[in-house]
């Protein structure tokens, strides 16, 4: 699969960027999530270089016919309408797991949306890894990551690290891409 992810995107003209990233555990977080198209080029910059890792999708896009082909991806399939903790299940897998790598789209929505979905978050605190800033650069055409933080608990100023890195990526309808936040909590 690297092969042909390198092959393919080099076909399509988009290159790879990367840093070491010295644990063996992390959140990669996707961003920005404005196009099906970013999944694709995402997963294949990170096939290219070297990465197997999980992603947690939602539940309906892995129904058939594709749905057997999501879980070889690395797919976990989430229904977040279960009244199960997301955030624990997901924190229990790292502690049960000597590695493990799992991407995730924190603006959950190709859609432009005021708020992120903040369990990356509380999922990388929880566990004491980094979360790595995955990104898909339409204007650059490249993929991967170049950053990575270790969340403090101090979470206005973690989100602004991670808003910094993000304005210096293009969205492929960059319209969509919101402002990098938590819905306060009531």
């Amino acid at each position: 699969m690297r092969v042909l992810s390198i092959v393919l995107l080099k076909m399509m003209g988009w290159k790879t960027s990367d840093v070491p990233i010295h644990s063996p555990k992390y959140i990669l977080i996707g961003a920005p999530h404005t196009s099906n198209w970013d999944f694709f080029i995402g997963y294949m910059a990170l096939t290219a270089i070297g990465l197997k890792l999980g992603w947690v999708g939602k539940h309906t896009i892995f129904r058939n016919p594709f749905g057997w082909f999501m879980k070889w991806l690395g797919g976990i399939p989430i229904d977040r309408s279960r009244s199960r903790n997301f955030v624990e299940q997901v924190v229990q897998s790292f502690n049960n797991h000597e590695k493990l790598i799992v991407a995730i789209a924190p603006e959950g929505t190709r859609q432009k949306t005021e708020y992120w979905k903040s369990g990356f978050y509380y999922i990388a605190h929880s566990a004491r890894i980094p979360i790595v800033l995955g990104f898909v650069d339409y204007a650059k055409k490249t993929g991967g990551f170049e950053r990575f933080i270790i969340p403090t608990g101090e979470i206005q100023k973690d989100l602004a690290e991670i808003s910094d890195f993000y304005k210096t990526v293009t969205a492929k309808y960059p319209e969509n891409f919101g402002p990098i936040r938590f819905k306060p909590k009531l």
